[in-house]
């Protein structure tokens, strides 16, 4: 019978609390920053009518308050649920719709005839080129959300256990 290898009990530990972390750190970080857009937008000028002409099919034909005002409930209620943990996987498909939408008015770069200048695009910068490192970012961050959901840390877990009275173990 093999021995175990040195690492294998700290391994196993950490495994343990995947369930647990993994999808919190991610929240916590989403939460942050979706509450923080949103607050902006809150407390900011409504400038999509600068942008509404760039904005996909259906919502170039809505009216920019409208736009505005969903981006920006969106964002809070959405930076609410993941802070929570509730809802996580609606919450997740609804921000990654925004996101899209947000990359394809905002953000993806407005003339590119190739690779190499849709490239200069990928950065966090406003030199001309786009900017759409972090919305690309946000999304790879919410689709383990949406795909795995919120962790046992979360309201959602915690229904889980708790569904029909029936309380369920942690692990």
């Amino acid at each position: 019978m093999p021995l175990p290898s040195p690492v294998s009990a700290p391994h196993a530990r950490l495994g343990a609390l995947d369930p647990w972390l993994a999808p919190l750190g991610l929240r916590l970080l989403l939460a942050w920053e979706y509450f923080e857009s949103g607050r902006e937008k809150l407390r900011g000028t409504n400038w999509f009518d600068s942008v509404q002409a760039d904005f996909p099919l259906p919502f170039r034909w809505l009216p920019s308050a409208l736009n505005w005002q969903a981006a920006t409930w969106l964002e809070l209620l959405g930076g609410a649920c993941l802070l929570l943990g509730l809802a996580t996987r609606t919450t997740s498909a609804l921000l990654i719709g925004l996101t899209v939408v947000a990359t394809a008015t905002v953000h993806w770069p407005a003339g590119w005839d190739s690779l190499a200048t849709l490239a200069q695009g990928y950065a966090i910068s406003d030199q001309g080129y786009g900017n759409f490192k972090l919305p690309v970012l946000f999304i790879a961050m919410l689709l383990p959300l949406l795909l795995g959901g919120a962790g046992r840390l979360s309201m959602d877990g915690w229904l889980a256990r708790h569904r029909n009275g029936a309380v369920r173990p942690l692990c």
